[in-house]
């Protein structure tokens, strides 16, 4: 019995003369490139993929089957307005993730950058910006307007509230519910998500040192051990870390809290 290989576009996926597609792009059967879809060289769409637009798509993605992407938001303000999903370079989205265009109640797109592995059943909504080199594990679900820092990583299930920030080099435990801010290098976990601790293995495994681990765990001790409000960490963590580069993304993440820290 021999096996069919294809390459380029099949005959049976269905692509909008308006769409731009890179020569050496593979799209399978049953696939639908809407008009003002934009895809870059090297990304392999698998079959019955739906990717609508504006949506500009990088280069060497791979995107598979039953994926969403770049539809119109789920909010009950959108009004059809030609909003748009940036996707950067070298990402992989798996089975059946859902990613929507943003509205113009806010950014009016939604982006993701490079390097970040979206599995099984992943939804990004409205409005997310999805940073470099994350990873959102199987059922991770994004509401409207968050932002995830580069290198984060949720855990499978993760529900993410609205306005919500997780910071970069975080992670949340599966099942999570992230109700407010998940601090920069901060692990959190629960209903609702709570910290206990840093995210110390990870960081070792991208080379973070010894010395910064150790300032990194007692920066830790200043925001949840010493009864301060968020404000007064930042004042503590900016006179005794405030010149250690590593340290500027958990205070940036502190100072940008608007809907708090979780605790």
């Amino acid at each position: 019995m021999s096996t069919q290989h294809w390459s380029g576009v099949h005959p049976q996926a269905i692509v909008e003369p308006s769409a731009k597609v890179a020569d050496n792009v593979t799209i399978g059967p049953w696939s639908y490139i809407g008009a003002d879809v934009e895809i870059g060289s090297g990304t392999e769409i698998m079959s019955h993929v739906v990717i609508k637009g504006p949506t500009v798509i990088g280069k060497n993605n791979r995107i598979f089957q039953f994926s969403s992407v770049g539809e119109e938001c789920q909010d009950k303000k959108y009004a059809g307005e030609p909003t748009t999903l940036i996707i950067g370079d070298n990402n992989i989205i798996r089975e059946n993730c859902t990613i929507h265009r943003g509205t113009t109640q806010d950014r009016g797109e939604t982006r993701i950058g490079d390097h970040n592995l979206l599995m099984a059943y992943v939804h990004v909504a409205h409005d997310c910006v999805v940073g470099n080199n994350t990873i959102l594990a199987n059922c991770a679900t994004l509401a409207g307007h968050v932002t995830v820092g580069d290198w984060a990583i949720l855990g499978g299930g993760t529900m993410v509230h609205q306005f919500c920030r997780i910071g970069p080099h975080s992670m949340s435990a599966g099942g999570s519910i992230v109700l407010k801010d998940i601090p920069a290098y901060v692990m959190a976990s629960g209903q609702s998500a709570s910290p206990f601790g840093v995210n110390v293995e990870g960081l070792k495994r991208r080379g973070f040192g010894k010395e910064f681990l150790l300032s990194l765990r007692r920066a830790y001790k200043i925001i949840y051990r010493q009864g301060l409000t968020t404000e007064q960490a930042v004042e503590a963590l900016e006179a005794t870390y405030g010149d250690v580069t590593e340290i500027r993304p958990l205070i940036d993440s502190l100072r940008n809290a608007d809907r708090g820290i979780v605790r």
